[in-house]
């Protein structure tokens, strides 16, 4: 049977990343996204322009791709709806952010040194690279969002990591659906007169 709907998204979503930056003041920058995409040695992030991570990239044009695991959902949990801008912008606050100058600590996460960055590497993410940016791809007004483009390399063994994805905005390991994630009532176009609340 063939249906016309209207989902709250259209986002497929992919392996979720922690991506640290370094602040203007030094400080480190975490946060949590799931637009990225691979190919060869070079990735593609897709995020708002109002978020602190691609100010601090835009300035610093360098950052650390860390891939967590399925068993880190409660940290990323913790990050979820925390912002290093300060103040927080309109529409976020509008959506729940709150400002939080040390994001690593309220996620209960470690920071280790780079080798070829400044921005710190997270301890607890199996897998960790070192990028810098190549290219910032503005879209389309009215959207605040940016595609930025960077590279890196090397052979990662997929038996040793169990990788985190997002998948409608829910979280999912290799198999069955892990849990909820705060970031699924957030999203979604208004509803019209007569539309009923889904999930």
């Amino acid at each position: 049977m063939h249906m016309v709907i209207e989902p709250k998204t259209l986002y497929f979503g992919s392996a979720v990343v922690l991506i640290t930056t370094r602040n203007e003041t030094g400080t480190a920058n975490v946060a949590p996204m799931s637009s990225a995409w691979w190919l060869g040695r070079s990735c593609m992030l897709g995020m708002s322009s109002q978020s602190q991570t691609v100010q601090n990239l835009m300035r610093e044009k360098e950052c650390v791709l860390n891939l967590p695991s399925v068993d880190m959902v409660p940290a990323i949990e913790r990050l979820t709806l925390l912002t290093g801008r300060n103040p927080v912008p309109e529409k976020k606050a509008a959506r729940g952010y709150q400002f939080e100058a040390d994001k690593l600590g309220v996620a209960d996460l470690s920071s280790l040194p780079s080798e070829v960055v400044q921005a710190p590497r997270v301890k607890e993410c199996p897998v960790q690279m070192e990028a810098r940016l190549v290219k910032l791809h503005p879209m389309e007004e009215p959207s605040s969002l940016v595609a930025m483009e960077d590279g890196h390399s090397n052979y990662i063994d997929p038996a040793k990591w169990k990788p985190l994805l997002m998948n409608f905005c829910q979280y999912f390991g290799l198999g069955e659906q892990l849990s909820d994630s705060r970031l699924a009532p957030v999203f979604g176009p208004p509803k019209r007169a007569g539309q009923s609340e889904t999930c």
